[in-house]
């Protein structure tokens, strides 16, 4: 059994201090080397252009680190990663892992493997990571086992 109430669907687990932190850092950059080109009298058009270009690529790798979320709904999970997407129903998630050390949660799931979920991640915010963790985890205890459909393998 689980300590933790499960929390009311659909809900969206993600790092907000971090991604904070990613956002403001990707916009702050960007606008910092774009002004930078834009009073370096001494470049090209053609230099200003690459360094826009430059800090729009940064800024765009920025928000990509800040893309990590969990959405857990009636039917499953959503996990999205950095660059990945994955939908899971309630079934497929064995267990909701988050250990000591550990820099995100693992999702063990029906197939043998095990899915890194970074939109639950200690870095900043440790206390939140671990409320989502168990909140995560009790909605898959309750949704796994309740499943009106419930493979019987």
């Amino acid at each position: 059994m689980s300590d933790a109430t499960p929390a009311q669907l659909p809900v969206t687990f993600r790092p907000g201090r971090t991604r904070a932190v990613l956002l403001t850092a990707g916009v702050a950059l960007f606008v910092v080397i774009t002004l930078i080109a834009l009073l370096l009298e001494q470049l090209s058009g053609g230099e200003r252009v690459s360094f826009v270009f430059t800090a729009a690529l940064l800024a765009g790798v920025l928000f990509l680190l800040a893309r990590p979320k969990v959405v857990a709904d009636e039917s499953g999970v959503t996990v999205v990663n950095i660059v990945s997407r994955r939908r899971l129903d309630w079934a497929e998630i064995l267990r909701v892992n988050l250990r000591p050390g550990d820099p995100w949660v693992f999702l063990d799931l029906s197939d043998g493997t095990s899915l890194p979920a970074l939109g639950i991640q200690p870095g900043i915010a440790k206390q939140q990571a671990i409320a989502d963790a168990r909140a995560l985890r009790a909605l898959a205890e309750t949704r796994s086992s309740a499943g009106p459909e419930a493979p019987g393998n």
